[in-house]
């Protein structure tokens, strides 16, 4: 099968190249997915999980991405809850072979049902942007209706979703980006926007929640705004700046199905979009990965038409 693989960690994205590899056999309680779409994070350079086993040994040849949609074609023994020929989306194990593959092997608990009227490249966007802003806003950042939040890069994949997820909770947003991210932000549902390059965080007076991508400078920054008892949440690796009264957490993304349907389902009634800057083939895909240009959304690679 063709498959996108990372060969050298120095390089990262411009060490990747199309391979052919064997398809996968699912292993006990796994099943296989014929992918659809897969969709990509340009920080799985910087997890460790890329590079090498549990073990720590080195993995040769490993297929990257781990986020996608498809059609269940095998089952492995014990296997239950899936059945062949059912459209799943979801999110694989770091330390596997990858996504961005005409199959992929996964854990069956990894996975939840993709609905017949949302789109695989859809479905393949929603996995890692979508669970992320969930579990940070709610399980991490403990959100209320009525709160402020802070959302660093409010235009971008993951910062439209906790932008939308917060307003729809009862939350007062202010997005946060680049100059020519401030329409972006605002149509994703932003009550306000701030230019980061020109305008000064501490001008907000205080927020409840912050959702921060970045890290270094702009984290240190947003952690001295945060009222009383409030959460700084960071998906950028441990936190080096604590509000002075209040909470820093710093989180791994996980795979729950439960919370996945809870997302999908927003899709399909209009409540949610996904943000999706770039499609391409998986024939086209290493140029795809290797951009000339910033992107302000996800990169999602359609594997079969």
């Amino acid at each position: 099968m063709k498959a996108i693989v990372a060969t050298d960690p120095a390089a990262e994205a411009a060490g990747i190249t199309l391979a052919e590899r064997p398809e996968p056999t699912p292993a006990i309680n796994d099943v296989v997915v014929e992918v659809h779409a897969s969709g990509f994070v340009p920080a799985e350079w910087e997890w460790p999980s890329t590079w090498v086993d549990r073990a720590g040994r080195d993995r040769a040849q490993a297929i990257i991405g781990h986020e996608f949609a498809g059609v269940v074609t095998s089952l492995g023994y014990g296997t239950t809850g899936l059945s062949l020929g059912q459209r799943v989306f979801g999110i694989t194990d770091w330390h596997r072979d990858g996504t961005l593959a005409e199959y992929a092997a996964v854990e069956a608990r990894n996975l939840a049902p993709l609905p017949g009227n949302v789109d695989f490249t859809v479905g393949a966007s929603l996995p890692i942007s979508g669970l992320t802003a969930w579990q940070g806003l709610f399980q991490h950042g403990r959100l209320q209706a009525g709160q402020s939040v802070l959302a660093h890069g409010a235009a971008g994949a993951v910062g439209s979703v906790v932008t939308q997820l917060a307003r729809e909770f009862g939350a007062y947003v202010i997005g946060t980006g680049r100059a020519a991210d401030r329409q972006a932000a605002l149509d994703f549902g932003a009550n306000e926007f701030l230019d980061l390059a020109t305008e000064d965080l501490d001008d907000i007076g205080g927020v409840d929640v912050v959702f921060d991508v970045i890290g270094a400078d702009i984290q240190r920054r947003s952690a001295r705004i945060i009222r009383p008892g409030g959460t700084l949440v960071s998906v950028v690796g441990p936190v080096e700046a604590r509000p002075v009264d209040g909470l820093a957490v710093d989180f791994v993304v996980e795979s729950v199905p439960s919370q996945l349907v809870e997302i999908v389902d927003r899709v399909r009634d209009g409540r949610l979009r996904t943000h999706i800057a770039t499609v391409a083939t998986l024939d086209d895909a290493v140029p795809a990965l290797n951009p000339t240009e910033r992107r302000k959304g996800k990169t999602v690679i359609r594997v079969r038409p």
